[in-house]
């Protein structure tokens, strides 16, 4: 009965969303994450931790691995995330202004309370300032994993709330990428940069459906905006907007829409294999040198287990109230907490955030990972002790 709900639930708007139909995917690629995040954890802190962090370090033609794996790999995740938002905006949850307030003001609480959190218990130490949007961001793989462990307990809707509001805290983490962790532009690069999206834009104007020149001139966006000094990752999304959206006329959704077949094939890969590889690369932490009494790790924990649920539940909480939005519907106000306070894991944006925020600075890298493990984990396990304790609003025969 949970899977008819689920499909009637997910349906609507022209083209079928693969963020929703592909929920179940999504969930266990965010099981496979948490699982690496602690293999990450163990391998740091056994006899193989030099092996792990020397690997890391290790330059492949001009770049060491873990930068292969940060600008290069990781721009397939903000491809697929680009896609995502395009697609959600334009033909998905958020097409109407109606269907964005709830998650859109929820989305900005869950970013401004964090990071005042976080502002606060910094403030005293400037050389930590440039941290302050780690603790803003939303893993969407990680939460949806975590309530696919507790199965029906969690209302359809309220996983549909999750997902549009995570698309929509991406889309303002890659705006705070843009435009507070660049470093010193080349005018030429980004003049390139620019040449390429605008063949994009035409490729797009002109009905072109193959992916295939949207792909090779892709992999060139990529390379001028990695010399630009816009961070890499950035080309993935500007690639996303320009992938058509519309459908061929007398075919299948799948076969007839660039983006779609675009996401469909990205979801998986990203989803098993470039977001475990990010997070193997990047959770690896000794625990000899865990402290959360610096400033940096505790603003970030308590920025995502604190800041994160006040921020989503009071702005979601003050716009019901006003009549803005509407309570997901068989959602109660205690369920609706549980699902803030699953918000508050920011595990690989917020990861990602860290390294841009100190790049000249590793040796605050520990503690951002100390405190984005931390804030997750406390969010993680009281978000899902709360939705299971909490009692459903439908019966059993209604589900």
């Amino acid at each position: 009965m949970h899977e008819v709900i689920l499909t009637s639930a997910l349906k609507g708007g022209r083209i079928r969303s693969t963020l929703r139909t592909l929920l179940d995917s999504e969930a266990s690629g965010g099981l496979v994450l948490m699982a690496v995040a602690a293999f990450a954890l163990v391998v740091a802190n056994s006899p193989a931790a030099a092996i792990y962090f020397t690997t890391l370090k290790t330059y492949v033609l001009g770049l060491s691995v873990l930068h292969w794996v940060n600008d290069a790999l990781m721009a397939l995740f903000f491809l697929l995330v680009g896609l995502e938002i395009k697609r959600e905006m334009l033909d998905g949850q958020l097409s109407t202004w109606r269907r964005r307030a709830l998650p859109g003001i929820a989305a900005a609480g869950g970013m401004i309370v964090p990071v005042l959190v976080y502002v606060a218990l910094n403030w005293s130490t400037p050389e930590t300032l440039p941290g302050w949007a780690i603790p803003s961001a939303t893993d969407i793989a990680f939460a949806l994993g975590m309530m696919s462990l507790l199965g029906s307990r969690v209302p359809v809707s309220l996983k549909l709330f999750l997902t549009a509001l995570a698309v929509l805290d991406d889309l303002g983490a890659i705006a705070i990428i843009a435009v507070f962790y660049t470093a010193n532009v080349s005018v030429l690069m980004l003049g390139l940069s620019a040449a390429a999206l605008v063949v994009l834009a035409s490729l797009n104007w002109s009905g072109v459906e193959r992916l295939w020149p949207y792909l090779l001139i892709g992999i060139a966006l990529w390379f001028f905006v990695l010399q630009s000094g816009v961070h890499a990752t950035l080309a993935g999304v500007a690639l996303a907007f320009t992938i058509p959206l519309q459908c061929t006329p007398g075919r299948p959704e799948a076969a007839g829409c660039p983006l779609i077949r675009l996401e469909h094939a990205l979801q998986p890969w990203v989803a098993f294999a470039v977001i475990p590889i990010f997070g193997f690369a990047n959770a690896g932490v000794s625990l000899g040198n865990m402290s959360l009494l610096h400033p940096l790790g505790l603003g970030i924990a308590l920025g995502l287990f604190v800041g994160k649920q006040l921020g989503v539940f009071a702005f979601a909480w003050l716009a019901i109230r006003l009549r803005l939005a509407e309570l997901p519907a068989w959602a109660t106000w205690t369920q609706f907490y549980g699902v803030a306070l699953l918000c508050g894991i920011g595990f690989t944006m917020s990861l990602f955030i860290g390294l841009l925020a100190f790049p000249t600075s590793p040796e605050f890298h520990d503690e951002v990972k100390i405190g984005v493990l931390a804030g997750s984990l406390a969010s993680a396990l009281a978000g899902a002790a709360l939705l299971r304790a909490a009692r459903p609003k439908l019966t059993k025969k209604h589900r």
